[in-house]
């Protein structure tokens, strides 16, 4: 699933304001250019999804594929912290919260993200520097 440069893949929600913003930050703050992007309505975001819908995970605002693995809600947040290090790595420490407690809340943000952040009309596009970045 994942055969993009043996690189974790972030899908996001690219008509979400919170979405498009997160992934702006990470990028933002990821030195080492370990991640990549699709928007799960991109064409490679549908091919991902339907081999992930195969093995019956929900598409949720974000996912984290990483070696193989699907990571989702407020674990997949808190590995993409984690990997960019420094100050934010320390967030980390929230995965001993057990995960009924942490994705309450994150579905709470989730389920609430376009009215409280809005959406946008069409999906995040990247700047030509960033588009290697992105999988299309």
């Amino acid at each position: 699933m994942n055969a993009f440069k043996n690189k974790p893949v972030i899908l996001f929600d690219g008509f979400c304001n919170l979405c498009s913003s997160t992934v702006k930050f990470i990028i933002k703050h990821d030195k080492k250019a370990q991640f990549l992007f699709a928007s799960q309505q991109s064409d490679a975001g549908k091919k991902i999804l339907l081999q992930i819908s195969a093995k019956k995970v929900k598409s949720e605002s974000i996912l984290l594929i990483d070696n193989q693995q699907i990571y989702k809600e407020s674990t997949a947040a808190l590995r993409i912290l984690r990997a960019l290090g420094g100050l934010y790595a320390v967030c980390y420490v929230f995965i001993i919260i057990p995960p009924i407690l942490r994705n309450a809340l994150y579905k709470i943000i989730a389920k609430n993200r376009y009215k409280w952040f809005g959406k946008r009309t069409t999906c995040l596009v990247p700047t030509p520097e960033l588009k290697k970045r992105f999988i299309t």
